[in-house]
């Protein structure tokens, strides 16, 4: 007996009807990023591992998945290295290719590619899968959508500005309620300066960036065991619990980091941000987190995450500001900013609360029953016209009993049936069913057009 087929654990096969589902997201996302002037692009899935590591920090590289080189990829591989088993000196000899891991770096390797042809400000969007080689659980995946909007090329605090706007606008529109926090680098950058762990920002961020999901004891302890003294833990407390409105927090913060010029820096750049973003309503919920440390390398700048407010599903959307990500392709000084959607995430919180439509654009609206060859031939030329009308339309395309009909009608959601037997043709009409009411009208083709079209 043949083994059941299976796929890898963190990835998804999706159905007809929960494609319409995504790609109602897709849609929705795409239309805000075309409403604010970004273009599409697409990189190739497969990148070469110099170009993706050592960019997301020592964690971001372990997760990367790595493709094994063509051929023979053994040949080249003394027993000696194979006797020490040391992982990342053979990675290195047989596998020169991996999964991008996400959209941001091979964006920065594609303006330094194609820099020739960029004008910038580059406002580009892409939307497409990436791998992480993560542990698959709950709101967590292997393979997922991230739908990424960025501004390269200009150093300009509006651009972060922009990016707050269109994340109200893409949640306002698939009706997901949502808490979006802000932080700066340069304010992180500032507290491991004062607490006296200046060079051990990277360390420092990437623990705290884990406090609403382990707690502060576990990432005192992490901090501990990272190396970070008692002393510098105990300073760093009161920081990460400020407390008051936007004001009294970046008020607070002046005081605590007067002493540093990065601080100040981030301080200024949020002050600008939250400046802006008081001139506009919004309804989504905006929040000052000093928390919030995203645990990128790259980042420089204003940071940015979004959480639903009615789910316990992690982060949303994430992106923010980073400075010389195209630097390490020989290209400095390109500053960009970016902001990415995860889709998979966003349609695991619309499906949880229900807030997917009743009713898709793109699915068919009506089927036509068919019951043989004169009937097929009567409603062919009404199907056309429906199709040059922009109504969703199909016709069962065997002669089978009609109970069989109606019940494939209603597995694929169709909302209205047209039925024309003999006597139905020799008036020239047909039969309009609602599936839904279970009403149904004896009409004209003409009918059949305007009733459905609206």
């Amino acid at each position: 007996m043949a083994q059941k087929p299976s796929i890898p654990k963190g990835t998804r096969d999706f159905t007809p009807s929960e494609m319409i589902r995504r790609n109602y997201i897709f849609d929705t996302i795409k239309s805000v990023f075309q409403l604010y002037g970004f273009q599409s692009i697409e990189t190739p899935s497969i990148e070469n591992l110099s170009t993706l590591m050592g960019k997301y920090g020592e964690e971001g590289d372990k997760l990367l998945f790595k493709i094994l080189n063509s051929g023979n990829f053994l040949s080249k591989i003394d027993d000696k290295d194979l006797i020490e088993k040391n992982h990342i000196k053979l990675t290195n000899k047989i596998s020169e290719k991996g999964l991008r891991y996400d959209l941001t770096v091979p964006f920065a390797r594609y303006v330094v590619q194609h820099s020739n042809d960029i004008s910038f400000p580059f406002k580009r969007y892409q939307i497409q899968p990436v791998w992480r080689a993560d542990r698959p659980q709950k709101g967590r995946y292997r393979e997922f959508y991230q739908c990424d909007v960025d501004i390269i090329g200009s150093k300009s605090l509006f651009n972060e500005f922009e990016l707050v706007q269109i994340a109200d606008d893409v949640f306002n529109k698939l009706n997901i309620n949502t808490v979006l926090k802000i932080n700066n680098r340069k304010i992180l950058a500032g507290i491991a300066e004062i607490i006296g762990e200046k060079e051990r920002i990277t360390d420092i961020t990437v623990a705290i960036d884990k406090l609403d999901k382990i707690g502060i004891e576990n990432v005192n302890s992490e901090l501990l065991g990272k190396g970070i003294s008692s002393d510098a833990i105990k300073k760093l407390q009161p920081i990460l619990n400020l407390e008051g409105n936007t004001t009294e927090k970046i008020n607070q913060l002046k005081e605590i980091l007067k002493d540093s010029e990065i601080g100040n820096k981030g301080i200024e750049e949020l002050s600008v941000l939250f400046h802006n973003i008081e001139s506009v309503d919004f309804k989504m919920e905006i929040q000052l987190d000093i928390a919030l440390a995203r645990g990128l390398n790259y980042y420089t700048g204003s940071i940015f995450e979004v959480k639903s407010k009615d789910t316990e599903i992690g982060s949303i959307t994430g992106g923010g500001r980073y400075d010389n990500l195209t630097g390490i392709f020989g290209m400095p000084g390109i500053s960009g900013v970016g902001i990415s959607f995860g889709a998979d995430r966003i349609y695991d919180v619309m499906n949880q609360l229900e807030l997917f439509p009743k009713e898709f654009p793109g699915s068919s609206k009506v089927i036509f029953i068919n019951f043989g060859e004169k009937e097929q031939d009567f409603c062919t030329p009404i199907l056309r016209k429906l199709r040059q009308a922009n109504i969703a339309s199909e016709m069962y395309p065997d002669a089978d009993k009609i109970k069989k009909q109606m019940k494939w009608a209603n597995r694929k959601d169709i909302n209205y049936v047209v039925i024309a037997g003999e006597q139905e043709i020799e008036a020239g009409k047909v039969i309009l069913k609602n599936m839904k009411t279970g009403d149904q009208q004896l009409i004209t083709p003409q009918q059949l057009i305007s009733i459905l079209s609206r």
